[in-house]
């Protein structure tokens, strides 16, 4: 088999900046993000891509607001919702990979799974909801909605703009729909799979699949992914080319080629930022420590370049 690579994309695959976000806007954003992993494909990588769904679960959420406080709709859980997203994100990029892979003269079948993900019920992360969702809310909207949900309630990240709620990101354990995954990957397929990190899902006593309310970090989900199908390359495109030292400082320098110790020391410093790159970092890793050859944090744009000199390359060794 040729080699295998997991390609997560981020947030800015489909919505960039303040743009409105209508379908031609994230189309052409999807298009463009796409065309930028044909040299991958032309180079014989076979290819697993993730995505994340951040501002779209966030806006059926808001649908769901909206449509039960004016139409008394029944509102679905978080778990629909990512379900939901995983189906029309995915869809989207199928469609609009199948437009690129034509134009380009490549001939192959593109696949998305909703896909489940398994977490610990008892994760210490449901003690600590800690991942902001949906809208903002003003403190009267918040305290009713707490008091009336048991939703729990943060301080957007941007000072004074209000609140959004918050659930728990629990640790993924396992891809439910792996094995699949893994076959369709080997007979040729592009699979689109463990979209915005993947439905948390756990079992009961009795062995039953249960859902429950959080949201899984979409780079340590296809890490896991990764790992899960043997993967020998993860690539985490992101907005920036490179990982940096002391972003945004004075003293920032670039970190083009690390190895897994430094990168290890690198984080344990407290180098990169908690919430943005860390978990990326983290995530890459995960990857390494449990067999994978390389991993990759860049802009997609920069995956054809041949020097490798806008990508982090991360190799380990004993």
């Amino acid at each position: 088999m040729n080699k295998l690579a997991v390609v997560a994309l981020g947030g800015n695959a489909l919505l960039r900046g303040n743009e409105e976000g209508t379908v031609e806007q994230q189309e052409q954003n999807a298009t463009e993000t796409l065309t930028n992993l044909v040299h991958l494909i032309k180079e014989g990588y076979e290819l697993v891509i993730t995505h994340g769904n951040g501002p779209q679960v966030g806006n059926i959420l808001m649908r769901n607001y909206a449509g039960e406080k004016l139409y008394k709709i029944a509102p679905m859980p978080l778990d629909i919702c990512v379900a939901d997203s995983q189906g029309g994100i995915g869809y989207m990029l199928e469609r609009m990979l199948r437009n690129v892979l034509k134009e380009h003269g490549i001939n192959k079948n593109v696949i998305t799974m909703v896909t489940m993900v398994e977490v610990d019920k008892d994760d210490p992360a449901f003690q600590n909801p800690s991942k902001r969702v949906g809208k903002v809310y003003n403190k009267e909207e918040a305290d009713k909605l707490a008091q009336n949900k048991n939703w729990v309630f943060k301080p957007s990240v941007k000072e004074g703009s209000g609140y959004r709620r918050v659930v728990p990101s629990p640790a993924p354990l396992e891809i439910v729909n792996k094995e699949t995954i893994d076959l369709l990957v080997k007979n040729g397929n592009i699979v689109i799979a463990a979209g915005g990190g993947g439905i948390p899902v756990y079992y009961d006593e009795q062995k039953n699949m249960r859902t429950i309310d959080a949201v899984i970090d979409k780079d340590r989900a296809s890490s896991l992914l990764a790992q899960n199908i043997n993967a020998d390359e993860l690539y985490i495109l992101s907005d920036i080319p490179f990982i940096f030292e002391d972003y945004g400082q004075p003293t920032q320098n670039k970190l083009e080629f690390l190895d897994y110790h430094d990168t290890k020391k690198y984080l344990e410093m407290g180098t990169f930022a908690e919430g943005s790159m860390e978990p990326k970092v983290k995530a890459c890793l995960e990857f390494i420590e449990n067999g994978g050859s390389k991993c990759v944090i860049t802009e997609a744009k920069k995956l054809e370049d041949k020097s490798f000199g806008s990508k982090i390359t991360m190799n380990y060794e004993n």
